[in-house]
C-alpha cells in the first residue's frame, strides 16, 4: 500500500510539474516573438534615393533641368548619355539627354516624403520591384515646394528608392565579401508593409 501511495504521489508531482512548465512556456512565447520583431538587424531603412529627370535632348533644356535637380538636392547632379541612336526622336548615341542625382541620409527621407505628398501617399503594386525597391514619378517639380521660375520652366522627374537591412555591407566589401542571408533580403511584400507602416500609405492593385 505504501508503494502504491508513493507511485500515486510521484505521478501527481510530475503532472503538476509539467502543468507549471506549460504555463511558463505559454507566457514566455509572446515575449520571444516580441523580441524577434524588435530585432534591430531586421529594421528596414532607406539606403538611397535616386532622382532622374530625362529631357530627351541636350542643350539649354538639359542645363535648366540640371539646375532644378541641384536646387532640390543641394548636390552636383550627373549627366546621363543615350545608349542607342533613335532617329525618330532625334537622339544620337552618347548624346547627353538626362540628369540624375543620388541622395542618402536624412535628406533622402525628406525628399521622399515631399514626393509622396505630391502623390497623396498613393502608390500602385507595380511600383514595387521583387527586390523590395520602389519608384514613382511626378509631373511638375514645383509641387515639391520650389517657386516657379518662368526662365526655367516646369520639369517632371522620377523617384527611385532603394531599401536595405543592416548587414548588406558584407556583400560589397572588398576583402572577404560574403553572401546576404535569406532572412536579411527584402521582398516585395516587405517593402509594401514598410511603406504602409512608415508613411501610412495606400497601395492600390492598379492605377485608377
Amino acid at each position: 500500500r505504501q508503494g502504491i501511495n508513493a507511485e500515486y504521489m510521484g505521478a501527481a508531482v510530475l503532472r503538476a510539474f509539467f502543468g507549471l512548465f506549460s504555463v511558463v512556456m505559454a507566457t514566455e512565447a509572446p515575449e520571444k516573438k516580441f523580441v524577434k520583431a524588435q530585432n534591430p538587424m531586421r529594421e528596414i531603412r532607406v539606403q538611397k534615393l535616386v532622382l532622374n529627370c530625362s529631357v530627351g535632348e541636350s542643350g539649354d533644356r538639359l542645363t535648366r533641368a540640371q539646375r532644378v535637380i541641384e536646387q532640390l538636392t543641394g548636390q552636383t547632379p550627373v549627366l546621363s548619355k543615350a545608349r542607342l541612336t533613335i532617329r525618330s526622336f532625334n537622339v544620337r548615341r552618347n548624346e547627353k539627354i538626362a540628369v540624375h542625382c543620388t541622395v542618402r541620409g536624412p535628406k533622402a527621407e525628406e525628399l521622399l516624403e515631399r514626393g509622396l505628398k505630391v502623390k497623396e501617399f498613393e502608390l500602385v503594386k507595380r511600383n514595387f520591384s521583387a527586390n523590395g525597391n520602389f519608384g514613382f514619378g511626378i509631373n511638375e517639380h514645383i509641387d515639391l515646394g520650389i517657386k516657379y521660375d518662368p526662365s526655367t520652366g516646369i520639369y517632371g522627374m522620377d523617384f527611385y528608392v532603394v531599401l536595405e537591412r543592416r548587414g548588406l555591407r558584407v556583400t560589397r566589401r572588398k576583402r572577404r565579401p560574403g553572401r546576404l542571408g535569406q532572412m536579411q533580403r527584402i521582398g516585395k511584400a516587405d517593402a509594401i508593409n514598410w511603406y504602409k507602416k512608415k508613411y501610412d500609405g495606400i497601395v492600390l492593385e492598379k492605377k485608377l
